[in-house]
């Protein structure tokens, strides 16, 4: 679901990438922040409350639609009534009318029948890839059309508003479940979900807290840097998505039987290592040729803000599965006061280094928070799980972040070749895959084969070829 999710998402980028400038992703990056804000200053996080329930109720649902109605509202309001204030603070008139829609569309986005949550909860993943695929496939398709017609921003505002809609009616057609107005479980969901608010502002301002700086850089700057924060964060952010969205309900599963916990996360770190950490540092290898060739020569002064934002994302992938480890013992509020460690560390560091005030300077100081943050989280991780140790996190992450290693250290030594740019590009991801490979397994095997991701893997692609050699020898 998630990877087809991105590759539509992948499309949409390189496609409006050709036909916008920097200013059109800048004016809807700028509307997007101060929407965001405001949607998570009142995010109650109802869907994680019903998730980490284990009898939810039909009141407990109904409620929680309405919570979500109601919070909408206000946001919608706060949006229309700040959109002024925004105006003046980013010194750009645009910014207002994209407000206006966006507030129409938290509104509508609001709707949406609550039921589909079920889809996550008891894990049935088939409903739950058709509804985002058709929800995002409708949104790709009007923003493409918009773009070919309009040439402007309102493409991705009028895609993003039509993504909603479809969404809504969506919603109500996949899942036979009918909210109603109520407000019965109002105080039980509020206890839990306080503290999912604060967990959520934190982790939104600790995503955002540069971009608000960067803010003052005007459209094109901001336009800049949203893009290649968004190019960062695909290796690693859709290869850990589609894991989240299945360990969180795991983890709720296995929250009362410690050993069975702690071996679902050592594995899930572990191949969430695997995959995540060589998928982020091999994009800062080849950013050089993949931006010229993706995304066109207009775009190449975001070659540096991708290497830098894509390690940005790889030591958030390290921490992607303690996260919902915590969340599925309930240690909501010890989340809450990690989320707001990221954006106070990140303005220390900013008023330390004041003099880094260029785009990559911003993006080297939240490297330097996300790092720093990364390593109190495990700390605490680790003095609030019973069991695990400092030794079985390390071991899962050491052999996979050296591996990443010495593949970029053999991507910078190999020498420009003197091929097609498409070509060369493929010619760096087939080599940094294969020294990352062959890394990984001796690594592997000087620590004696472990049980961990990489029997898991193995074991998986061995299926995978034997069901491929047996569907083929029957043809």
């Amino acid at each position: 679901m998630r990877w087809s999710d991105r590759l539509i998402g992948l499309l949409s980028t390189l496609i409006l990438a050709r036909l916008l400038v920097p200013e059109d992703f800048g004016i809807v990056a700028m509307a997007s922040i101060v929407v965001g804000l405001i949607d998570v200053l009142l995010d109650l996080g109802v869907h994680v409350a019903l998730i980490h329930a284990k009898a939810p109720t039909r009141e407990d649902y109904d409620t929680a639609w309405t919570l979500r109605l109601l919070q909408a509202g206000v946001s919608a309001t706060l949006i229309v009534l700040l959109t002024p204030l925004a105006v003046d603070y980013f010194g750009d008139g645009r910014v207002g009318p994209v407000l206006y829609v966006m507030a129409f569309s938290v509104l509508l986005g609001s709707a949406e029948n609550i039921g589909i949550v079920d889809f996550q909860k008891h894990m049935r993943f088939g409903q739950d890839f058709r509804f985002f695929f058709l929800r995002r496939l409708a949104g790709f398709l009007v923003t493409v059309a918009m773009a070919l017609w309009l040439r402007s921003y309102w493409a991705m505002v009028v895609g993003a508003l039509s993504g909603r809609m479809v969404g809504v009616l969506l919603s109500y057609r996949m899942h036979e479940f009918r909210p109603r107005l109520s407000l019965a479980r109002a105080r039980q969901l509020w206890s839990f979900s306080q503290w999912v608010l604060v967990r959520n502002i934190g982790a939104y301002v600790a995503t955002r807290v540069d971009k608000f700086v960067v803010g003052n850089h005007g459209p094109a700057g901001m336009g800049s840097y949203a893009l290649a924060d968004e190019i960062a964060a695909m290796p690693t952010s859709e290869l850990l998505a589609p894991l989240g969205r299945v360990l969180f309900p795991a983890f709720v599963e296995k929250r009362d039987r410690g050993d069975d916990l702690l071996r679902g996360f050592s594995l899930a770190l572990g191949v969430q290592s695997l995959l995540a950490i060589p998928a982020g540092v091999g994009l800062a290898m080849v950013a050089p040729q993949a931006v010229p060739l993706l995304l066109g020569e207009a775009w190449t002064m975001t070659i540096p803000l991708i290497q830098i934002l894509a390690l940005v994302n790889v030591v958030g992938a390290v921490t992607h599965s303690s996260i919902y480890l915590l969340l599925a013992q309930g240690r909501v509020k010890a989340l809450a006061a990690i989320a707001w460690m990221e954006p106070a560390l990140f303005l220390i560091l900013a008023l330390a280094f004041a003099r880094l005030g260029d785009l990559a300077g911003i993006a080297q100081i939240r490297l330097g928070a996300v790092s720093a943050g990364a390593v109190l989280f495990f700390v605490l991780v680790q003095r609030w799980t019973p069991g695990l140790t400092a030794g079985a996190l390390l071991a899962q992450i050491w052999r996979p972040a050296l591996a990443a290693a010495g593949m970029a250290a053999a991507l910078h030594a190999l020498p420009p070749l003197a091929l097609p740019l498409a070509v060369h590009l493929l010619a760096r991801i087939a080599i940094g895959a294969a020294v990352y490979a062959v890394l990984m397994l001796m690594l592997w095997r000087a620590a004696r084969l472990p049980d961990g991701a990489e029997r898991y893997c193995l074991q998986k692609i061995r299926i995978l070829w034997a069901g491929l050699i047996k569907r083929y020898s029957t043809q």
